[in-house]
């Protein structure tokens, strides 16, 4: 990034002091962290220390596609009702899920000139990448999805669009974006993508949910590679509730919104794939 011209800053998201100091200078902010336990506390933070400041001209916050019907009336209807509309053997809405709505609510008070970008799932998300590590070795997609089909948009055209809006915030302060990628299509037919990618036949085999959680989302697996246990439980609770989120098709949609924002067609799960180097070698595939 320095070597890109980028000013860097060092500090901790969770100390105003390091927040206000990071944004002396800055007028147009784009908030993003990792899913973890304190993400509502440091948007808290940072939206606390803009609005100090009085002089920001955008706030892009990276939220995520369920705020897209995580509505009030949703979240507070009975119990029974609201695992009927989620579907399957979803209960509720994650933490992470949690913490981006009130995230969402903490700008809209703030009073901050405030876009929120709600991608759907990524196409470089676990669940289709290194997670999937030993089964794409055998020439094998395994995923508890059934026959439901969804729409992942490449992290790539997130990060242009939100580029986009940064440059010119003016048209886009107030809205909310809900992002699907340009395909809407089941696993089988996403596995003929991974075939082609990896250059070898790969088969789709649907698996039951909670055998897939329990087999997949092993916290201990998740703590080594955070280092930290609590937020391996939050990352894996969110992780078991997208995935029963997706098996219960809450993921079934497509819209036209990305090409609109960027003025190009969106990439393709294909594209993000073949751009995918750790993928090809967790797969035992050569480079491209």
């Amino acid at each position: 990034l320095r070597e890109a011209g980028a000013e860097v800053f060092v500090g901790d998201l969770l100390k105003l002091a390091d927040v206000a100091a990071a944004l002396k200078g800055v007028k147009r902010i784009y908030f993003s962290m990792t899913p973890q336990p304190y993400y509502a506390d440091a948007l808290t933070v940072m939206a606390a220390a803009a609005r100090a400041q009085g002089d920001i001209e955008a706030f892009v916050h990276l939220s995520n596609y369920e705020q897209s019907y995580m509505t009030l009336e949703k979240m507070t209807a009975p119990d029974e009702e609201r695992h009927s509309w989620l579907g399957g053997v979803v209960t509720d809405w994650s933490p992470q899920q949690r913490a981006h709505w009130v995230c969402e609510r903490v700008l809209d008070w703030s009073g901050l000139p405030t876009i929120n970008v709600r991608p759907t799932l990524f196409a470089e998300n676990p669940h289709l990448t290194w997670m999937q590590q030993g089964p794409l070795s055998n020439g094998e997609l395994r995923l508890p999805f059934g026959k439901q089909r969804l729409a992942p948009i490449a992290v790539h055209d997130v990060a242009e669009v939100c580029v986009k809006v940064l440059v010119d915030p003016a048209p886009h302060i107030s809205k909310s974006y809900a992002l699907t990628g340009p395909e809407l299509k089941d696993m089988y037919g996403f596995a003929e993508d991974y075939a082609a990618v990896l250059g070898r036949q790969v088969t789709y085999i649907p698996e039951e949910v909670e055998a897939w959680n329990e087999a997949f989302l092993d916290e201990t697996v998740l703590q080594e590679s955070l280092g930290d246990p609590g937020a391996a439980r939050h990352v894996a609770a969110h992780l078991r509730i997208q995935t029963r989120l997706i098996a219960s098709g809450r993921y079934d949609a497509l819209s036209d919104q990305l090409e609109t924002l960027l003025g190009h067609p969106p990439r393709t799960v294909r594209w993000a794939l073949e751009n995918n180097t750790r993928l090809r070698e967790l797969a035992g595939a050569p480079s491209h």
